[in-house]
């Protein structure tokens, strides 16, 4: 199936447990489904469509999903080798409140102290990319291996009930050893960067999807009056005007795939953004509450969704395309 064809939400809930969410990421990574293009390869586009697949059928799913995918990507990209076999996270979040050390070893690896939040998958993956400091202050990547001594998965971090299938926790780091991935800063300063950062928003545009063909299924199965059909219509203007952004900011990746993609990324993010929240809004709108309440896939997209999508960072991201634009000469045209 692909991300535009047929309804996708499972019918059975995918559940938020431990187990049953590392069983659904594992049979996607022996069915080789985390071989995706790179982005900025040629085919971003592809790449894009296949997360927006996953986030289709499940959001928390489609998060971790991502996660391993990206911290495949970053190994290529910074010519890092190939990653160990296995699940692996991308944990790259900086809150005040919870920063990783990177300290130095003789050996050429790093030992980790301190506190990462945000960590989706923590209780069940191999491995994960993580951000940190070293000791001159400076930005690093590493990439450490889950199952070793002075890695302490906590039970907190997370109370929301939307992504909960993400369990996403806090994790004590107390000495355990990792691998620096790439020189200090490349992170940021890579342009996959941004790539991944629009990449994002091709699950948020799946999740919508996703609602978007129940709406669809649901309407078909009775006589929808007027107000339903405009809410179904309402839905596809703002899936179609995403999924065009979308195609042509991966054309622009693959046209320019060294040069910096701040100003696409953020553009498309935030217009997938808006356009899922209409979508949220005229689903609720057009079912109203027995298929919300008596769907639990549906019920659960729904409470994912919005989740998620606070991965964007709203009016700062738009004050940051101000800013990114105002270098620009002339970005509008038709």
């Amino acid at each position: 199936m692909n991300a535009r064809s047929g309804p996708a939400l499972h019918d059975a809930p995918a559940g938020t447990g431990h187990g049953t969410m590392a069983g659904a990421l594992q049979a996607l990574l022996a069915a080789g489904a985390d071989r995706l293009p790179l982005p900025g390869g040629g085919r971003t586009l592809e790449r894009w469509r296949r997360l927006a697949q996953v986030a289709q059928q499940d959001l928390s799913l489609a998060k971790l999903f991502e996660g391993h995918t990206d911290a495949l990507a970053i190994h290529e990209e910074l010519n890092c080798g190939p990653a160990l076999a296995g699940a692996w996270g991308t944990w790259c979040a900086e809150p005040p409140q919870a920063r990783l050390a990177l300290l130095p070893q003789s050996d050429g690896r790093v030992r980790l102290h301190g506190r990462k939040a945000w960590c989706s998958g923590a209780a069940f993956l191999d491995h994960a990319v993580v951000s940190g400091w070293n000791p001159a202050g400076e930005p690093c990547l590493a990439a450490v291996t889950l199952r070793q001594r002075g890695v302490q998965v906590l039970d907190e971090g997370w109370a929301a009930v939307g992504m909960a299938g993400t369990a996403s926790v806090d994790v004590l780091f107390d000495g355990a050893f990792a691998t620096p991935v790439g020189p200090p800063r490349a992170y940021v300063r890579r342009p996959g960067f941004w790539h991944g950062g629009a990449g994002i928003a091709a699950c948020w545009w799946g999740g919508a999807a996703g609602i978007a063909w129940a709406v669809h299924a649901a309407l078909a199965q009775r006589e929808a009056d007027a107000h339903q059909r405009a809410h179904l219509g309402a839905i596809d203007v703002a899936l179609a005007a995403g999924a065009a952004l979308l195609r042509e900011a991966a054309a622009w990746i693959d046209a320019h795939p060294a040069q910096d993609a701040q100003a696409w990324a953020l553009r498309v993010r935030l217009a997938v953004e808006q356009g899922a929240e209409a979508v949220l809004r005229h689903a609720g709108r057009a079912l109203g509450a027995g298929p919300l309440c008596k769907q639990p896939a549906l019920a659960r997209a729904m409470a994912d969704l919005p989740i998620f999508m606070r991965q964007s960072h709203a009016e700062r991201d738009l004050a940051a395309l101000g800013g990114a634009l105002a270098r620009e000469d002339g970005p509008w045209t038709l």
